[in-house]
């Protein structure tokens, strides 16, 4: 046998299933077997696997054991004289497999071989080929000198920069995601490092075949999509720590003496340095429109309290000190929190939710004006100013950052982005009803026909035209029918296009359009897989309130409710888990094991059943209940659940 084609999956199930297409595409006519190893996926990979790709050897585990030792079961099982190493969320190309073989059989030094990889926006990845890490290449990534002088042969060993993407190198280190390897050299130089649990096991057998003697070549001669970031997005923390922890593994095994405790120490600031900057990023990313909104407030309210004095009262002493301590901040917490929880900063350029939330705190702000001691309770006209004030300056802020970011000032108001698909009369239209079951909101120009011919009055052009229908009708995104475009077409047609627009590709057969804009970010999918109201932060952040609101209401009201519960010391013991996060008051009715398919929640103490009077129903009936419960979960469902079950509130364990 020739090949054996190893993708490790974890969580991806569509994309797995657009990869397993293109590698059936890609082996018609040679000698290929496949392999799949599930690490304990919730996604249904498995049954997907099974029922579309019966050709595929499927190997499941039972925990995440990780790439390296998954990648290491499949291949001791490979039978061919090549092995290749495929993330699932790869594309490759029809001719990739016949044109990288062909290179290692007239290449018997090499030891293993990479391919030039494009991102799902068409634009080249540096990892494609990669130099082998030191202290300086170290020091060099991390404090951003790589990405300074990309073309450096100083400053981007780490990418080798400095050689042309478009030409074939003798290179270092080469990607997991696109890694063949020729058998008869990984059996002299072992597998995987199992040590590596995600990350740095690439540069690691690199790293040993070299040393063997062999070569690794990056071949730009075939080029494959990999979407990235389906696994670990590289904007986490914990990004970070796993990738830095994987270096300090590979320096350990690899470098001795002072070398080494340079290496490590460099590796050991840069997971704090990088760390820093993430968790610093990350923070300013979510604090950076209530601090803008903060600072707007406070000037407006100091403003309108001098102006107020001196206008009305004719006293520019008027507002004692404690107005600037007390009264400011006190609004300021009421007006932001009708914010927060109205859901405005989720949705920054959404004018209803900002006027809602300033509403409600206006409302809540004259019911706590009333219980404020006299001196505390300055004119209302500043209460009635500053609202006016907030929703004006709020806006005319939400509409500054608009124009910054999408260059006009139509907030709320964006042009539908502009939809083609490529795709034939048949594909194009199945492809019209998902985005419809998928609810997707795209101004759809066209069908852009897959040939180099059409029929004027079915479709705007032919596929050589493409490029002429995207500046005239000013297209955001297309949409390739991988039934009838070419991968390499696809792929020639994003490069030659560039990134500025949106690229999705849906496979045949499938019930899910895929595409990532970025490398940095995961995924993005148009499917009809159900969404489930309560995963929405909007929903979790109201549900985890209305929790702790309840258990505070429990315990003054304790000694009372004792007399109507049914375990009064369950109800005690109740609220204080809920208030430390260990309990929901309503949650799932199913076993733990069976709500894999649904968002997580809390244990429940109050679940669906309660709204019932039969509690003893078959598990389908309760599984069923607990799906329409996430489903079209609103707030209302938990205030009817506590009110039709308050009886059970001390209950310990939901029923069975």
């Amino acid at each position: 046998m020739k090949l054996s084609v190893i993708i490790v999956n974890y969580n991806v199930r569509y994309f797995l299933e657009q990869a397993l297409l293109a590698v059936r595409r890609a082996a018609q006519g040679l000698d290929v077997e496949v392999f799949v190893v599930d690490n304990a996926s919730t996604d249904d990979s498995v049954a997907m696997v099974r029922e579309k790709f019966p050709e595929v050897e499927l190997i499941v585990n039972a925990q995440n054991v990780g790439f390296s030792r998954a990648n290491n079961q499949a291949i001791r099982r490979a039978r061919s004289e090549y092995i290749l190493l495929l993330n699932p969320d790869t594309v490759v190309n029809e001719d990739t497999f016949q044109r990288c073989l062909e290179f290692m059989d007239a290449h018997p030094e090499a030891g293993a071989l990479g391919v030039r990889m494009i991102d799902g926006s068409g634009k080249f990845l540096p990892e494609s080929k990669r130099g082998f890490p030191s202290p300086w290449v170290a020091f060099c990534k991390t404090f951003g000198l790589s990405t300074l002088f990309p073309k450096s042969r100083l400053f981007n060993h780490y990418h080798l920069g400095y050689l042309d993407e478009h030409q074939t190198h003798e290179v270092e280190v080469l990607a997991g995601a696109f890694m063949l390897l020729r058998k008869k050299v990984l059996d002299e130089v072992g597998l995987l490092d199992e040590s590596f649990f995600m990350y740095g096991e690439d540069i690691d057998l690199s790293w040993r075949i070299h040393q063997a003697g062999f070569k690794n070549y990056y071949f730009p001669h075939t080029t494959i999509i990999h979407y990235k970031g389906e696994s670990t997005r590289k904007g986490s923390l914990n990004y970070v720590r796993v990738f830095y922890q994987a270096m300090i593994i590979f320096a350990r095994k690899h470098f001795k003496g002072q070398r080494a405790r340079w290496f490590i120490l460099m590796l050991q600031s840069a997971i704090f340095f990088r760390a820093a900057l993430t968790l610093g990023a990350n923070v300013l990313r979510r604090v950076y429109l209530p601090l803008l909104d903060a600072v707007l407030i406070f000037g407006g309210l100091f403003f309108l309290k001098n102006f107020w004095a001196e206008f009305y009262y004719k006293d520019p002493d008027y507002y004692q000190p404690q107005f600037l301590y007390f009264n400011v901040p006190l609004y300021m917490a009421l007006w932001m929190g009708g914010l927060y929880f109205s859901g405005a900063y989720e949705e920054p350029f959404n004018f209803r939710r900002l006027t809602r939330g300033l509403v409600g705190g206006t409302v809540l702000l004259a019911a706590v004006y009333g219980f404020l001691p006299l001196e505390l309770r300055p004119s209302r006209a500043i209460i009635v100013l500053g609202a006016v004030w907030t929703l004006l300056a709020l806006s005319t802020l939400r509409t500054v950052l608009h124009f910054l970011r999408f260059g006009n000032f139509n907030v709320g108001k964006d042009r539908p982005r502009n939809l083609v698909i490529v795709g034939s009369e048949a594909e194009s239209e199945r492809v019209r009803h998902l985005l419809q079951q998928a609810n997707v909101q795209k101004n759809l120009i066209g069908v852009v026909a897959p040939g180099n011919s059409h029929n004027p009055d079915r479709f705007l052009s032919d596929l050589s035209c493409l490029d002429e229908v995207v500046h005239i009708f000013r297209v955001d995104e297309i949409i390739f029918c991988s039934r009838d475009v070419p991968a390499h077409a696809i792929m020639q047609w994003m490069t030659r296009l560039g990134p500025a627009l949106n690229y999705r590709i849906v496979p045949e057969e499938s019930l899910s359009i895929i595409g990532s804009p970025s490398k940095n970010s995961a995924g993005e999918l148009y499917t009809i897989q159900i969404r489930f109201n309560i995963a929405a932060p909007l929903a979790r952040r109201n549900k985890r309130l209305f929790d702790v609101l309840l258990a505070l209401a429990v315990l003054p009201f304790w000694p009372l409710m004792a007399l109507l519960v049914r375990n009064p010391f369950g109800l005690l013991r109740n609220a204080f888990s809920v208030l430390g996060g260990k309990k929901t008051w309503v949650g799932y009715a199913s076993p733990r094991e069976e709500q894999s398919t649904l968002p997580a929640l809390r244990p429940g103490v109050l679940t669906p059943l309660d709204g019932l009077r039969l509690q003893t129903l078959n598990p389908q009936t309760v599984r069923r209940l607990d799906f329409l419960y996430a489903k079209d979960y609103s707030l209302s469902d938990d205030l009817e659940l506590v009110w039709k079950g308050w009886r059970n509130l001390g209950r310990q364990h939901p029923p069975s």
